[in-house]
């Protein structure tokens, strides 16, 4: 099983899914880590010269369907993973994630080690009340 954690530095955990530079892809096998792969991530930096669109009748920011194609651009590095850790995400990326199958969790833990931990435990709680 392979999951991915949103990251900064590869140490702790990014608080926006968006903004974040980087994926730890960490594979387990047998309730241990046995690999740590650092995968760059495209962010809003890279879609900034792009239209920018939002919906503005119905529905929450980045639920529009050139935003879910930026999500799924985002998640193609992690298309092998089961699920994706942050610290903070929109609504949005949130379902796309969901829709491409990949289980996002929205945690309260920066620490990436411990998040992981919880997880493999069946402990980590997702946070969906972060979600903006």
């Amino acid at each position: 099983m392979k999951i991915a954690v949103i990251t900064d530095n590869g140490e702790t955990i990014s608080q926006h899914f968006g903004r974040a530079p980087y994926y730890l892809v960490l594979t387990i096998e047998n309730g241990q880590v046995v690999q740590r792969e650092l995968r760059e991530k495209m962010g809003h930096n890279q879609f900034s010269a792009e239209p920018h669109h939002e919906e503005h009748h119905h529905g929450e920011h980045g639920q529009d369907e050139a935003s879910h194609g930026k999500h799924a651009r985002m998640a193609e590095t992690i298309g092998d993973c089961q699920a994706v850790l942050c610290g903070g995400m929109g609504y949005g990326a949130y379902e796309s994630l969901r829709s491409l199958n990949i289980q996002p969790i929205v945690t309260d833990l920066g620490d990436i080690d411990a998040a992981v931990q919880a997880y493999m435990d069946g402990t980590l709680v997702d946070h969906t009340e972060k979600l903006h």
